[in-house]
């Protein structure tokens, strides 16, 4: 078996959760044998003294999967 990682960036105004949810989400779209996700880095964006979104770093792991060419 063979996997690949890349990252990914997800943001939310709600919580931490919804921007993995995000990253995980969108990229479950185009791409199959979604292992795992490790969060690299959480940071925020602040306006006027509160928090106003979540950006969440995350490292998406898939298994590459083998495909036949005719």
């Amino acid at each position: 078996m063979v996997e690949k990682t890349i990252e990914l960036t997800g943001t939310s105004a709600n919580s931490i959760e919804d921007a993995v949810n995000l990253a995980v989400s969108r990229a479950a779209v185009t791409i199959e044998g979604i292992r795992r996700v490790q969060i690299a880095n959480v940071s925020a964006t602040v306006e006027n003294g509160a928090v106003a979104s979540w950006q969440v770093t995350v490292k998406l792991t898939f298994t590459i999967q083998d495909r036949l060419h005719e």
